[in-house]
């Protein structure tokens, strides 16, 4: 069955709507960066939902495609935020919903598996992600993140892993 964009549900935005005081503020992996909002953020964001949704991209906690969680009016400050980096490189920054999240590891992995493996399907070569600092294992999970190669078969990083430009 095709993924279904729900139309309305209680305490949920929708999916064509950009609410930027419901989503957490760009972090430092963004912040040298465009970052993308309005239409362009709801667009690569509806794209995300159905690549998480064919992928499996779930959050067992809530229950849902972890790009709900950017529309869950219960976690404002918990989401996905984008910024391009150059005309093929997306950065992606995930902050979870606590700073213990037992899942940001798995879902952070999950999303750039999803995001670069089905590369094919939006207008980017490479999408760079990585955990926003505020989770108290971001330093490890980055480093995972960095070597991109044992999720995507190809380096995620190009610039010798550093984060900065």
């Amino acid at each position: 069955m095709p993924f279904q964009f729900r139309r309305t549900d209680a305490g949920f935005d929708r999916y064509d709507e950009f609410c930027p005081d419901r989503l957490p503020e760009p972090g430092p992996f963004l912040r040298d960066y465009p970052v993308l909002e309005g239409r362009e953020h709801s667009a690569f964001h509806r794209l995300t939902a159905r690549l998480f949704e064919e992928r499996g991209v779930y959050d067992v906690t809530f229950g849902y495609n972890l790009a709900r969680l950017n529309l869950d009016a219960r976690h404002p400050d918990a989401g996905l935020r984008y910024a391009r980096e150059s005309a093929g490189v997306l950065r992606a920054e995930f902050t979870p919903t606590t700073p213990f999240c037992p899942q940001a590891d798995s879902l952070a992995r999950g999303a750039l598996r999803a995001w670069n493996d089905l590369s094919h399907r939006h207008e980017y070569d490479l999408v760079r992600v990585r955990l926003h600092p505020m989770h108290q294992a971001s330093d490890d999970v980055n480093g995972r993140l960095r070597d991109g190669a044992s999720q995507t078969g190809r380096s995620a990083d190009s610039n010798d892993g550093a984060d900065g430009p």
